[in-house]
């Protein structure tokens, strides 16, 4: 089964409607469905938690609402609470991407709870002493606490990733053999000495320059198939544009002006 599945975000005393839609966007977005609801403020703005979730919106249609944090997490094998503070009951706390695969584990055959505390104190001790782990999400010490919904997004992206199942698009083209870059290099070489942009004297450093530029990423087939039809494209414009023509065409970086009028020799 998909452990993302057993995973369960508990919002213990949630305040706005805005933040739990929120919630369940980012829970969409990360391929959870499971919402337990603690002791919600009972004047929250549905209307709000219903434009936020988005796409969403059967997430929270589907959430359960408890009335304390030990019936939401009754069914649960592991309880990791998430946690800005210090303090003697959090020195084992770990960031997000260190307890994911010990919580993705143990959620291949029972659920998993992941606590997120109210907007205004976070969990309480009692929460805290709930929890098998603690979760402490890094964050710069000028600002160290995070949205509700910046923190599922956190966790559960953490998650995602490390249950394995983004598979990233693959380049179709393969990497183009020596021999075909060869070619390119080549055909270029004989391009831009023909269009002047090198001398022969300095053709093999302005070389060395573009292979060392064209090293620094993948170039495939299809890149080379391009770079080639460019290289082929300016030769023929060498030899069948008159140098006036091409002399008079716009510079880069002159605002479409073209080159003044060359000086009459006496």
């Amino acid at each position: 089964m998909n452990p993302l599945d057993n995973i369960r975000i508990v919002l213990v005393r949630p305040i706005y409607g805005g933040n739990v839609g929120s919630v369940c966007r980012a829970m969409m977005n990360m391929g959870l469905h499971d919402l337990a609801l603690v002791d919600p403020n009972s004047s929250m703005d549905m209307e709000a938690a219903a434009s936020m979730a988005c796409h969403a919106g059967q997430i929270l249609a589907g959430r359960r609402v408890y009335d304390t944090t030990a019936e939401a997490v009754a069914d649960c094998a592991l309880v990791a609470g998430t946690s800005n503070r210090g303090g003697l009951y959090r020195e084992h706390s770990k960031p997000p991407r260190d307890w994911a695969p010990h919580l993705l584990a143990a959620a291949a055959s029972a659920p998993v709870a992941i606590l997120f505390g109210p907007e205004d104190n976070g969990l309480s001790l009692d929460d805290i002493a709930l929890c098998t782990q603690i979760i402490k999400i890094p964050s710069s010490p000028a600002y160290s606490s995070l949205n509700l919904a910046a923190s599922v997004m956190v966790c559960a992206y953490e998650l995602f990733v490390a249950a394995g199942l983004y598979e990233p698009p693959e380049e179709l083209s393969p990497e183009a053999p020596s021999a075909m870059r060869e070619a390119m290099f080549a055909k270029w070489r004989r391009a831009l000495l023909a269009i002047g942009f090198m001398t022969p004297e300095t053709a093999d450093h302005m070389m060395l320059g573009l292979r060392r530029i064209f090293s620094r990423g993948p170039l495939t087939e299809k890149d080379v198939q391009i770079l080639l039809g460019m290289a082929s494209q300016t030769l023929w414009a060498s030899r069948h544009i008159p140098p006036k023509v091409l002399r008079d065409l716009p510079k880069p970086g002159t605002g479409g002006k073209t080159s003044p009028p060359a000086t009459p020799h006496a």
